[in-house]
């Protein structure tokens, strides 16, 4: 049986209208309200998560460079190897903010996905107040004397030509967590403009959802 190029029509358009009334069926994320502090701090973390996503092109290089001069060349060089890791060290905790205040990290839950918005916001409330916030200062009220201690013994790599400064890559540690601490202030006044402050004229939606 062939169809007619009316038949064809009618079929394309009976399937463009249960897709469309499908798509219309499915839940839509409700935009998280953004407050007057959270697009300052928002901003200012875009910004650095910009100008730090050039670290992962620079260790692309250094582990190209590094390949070549060992396999190619017969001369592996510590600093080299060392680099990387610091690189890759800068480059996620710095990461960790601009993914949180932008909700670019990983979810999976299950049961998260089918919850009102309202139960998500709580949810959000608590573990902002009750996990995340506890141990982001922990981190960075420990990572001080941590860092303090390497400055004043002049720590230097461990490895036979390895880098010196120590210190240096371990202040990476408490600059990523206070940008962190700077993201989860930020996400918790969304959270409580839209638990609580929904209809202030301060607070705008955006994109960004639970």
């Amino acid at each position: 049986m062939q169809l007619t190029p009316n038949d064809k029509a009618e079929d394309l358009s009976s399937y463009n209208d249960s897709d469309s009334q499908s798509s219309n069926s499915q839940p839509s994320n409700t935009q998280l309200p953004e407050t007057t502090l959270s697009k300052r701090i928002d901003g200012v973390l875009q910004a650095i998560g910009n100008a730090a996503s050039w670290i992962w092109i620079l260790l692309m290089g250094i582990i190209i460079l590094n390949v070549f001069m060992r396999y190619a060349l017969g001369e592996g060089r510590i600093e080299f190897e060392e680099l990387q890791w610091h690189f890759y060290a800068v480059g996620w905790l710095i990461g960790l903010s601009y993914c949180f205040a932008y909700d670019q990290h990983v979810r999976v839950d299950l049961i998260h996905g089918h919850l009102s918005l309202r139960t998500k916001s709580w949810i959000e409330l608590f573990g902002i107040l009750l996990l995340l916030l506890p141990f982001t200062c922990t981190v960075i009220w420990y990572s001080v004397p941590f860092i303090s201690y390497s400055w004043e013994m002049h720590e230097i790599s461990s490895a036979p030509g390895g880098l010196p400064y120590r210190w240096v890559i371990k202040s990476s540690l408490l600059v990523g967590f206070v940008l962190l601490a700077l993201a989860t202030i930020s996400r918790l006044s969304r959270v409580l403009a839209l638990l609580f402050h929904r209809k202030r004229s301060d607070i705008q939606p955006t994109a960004t959802t639970l």
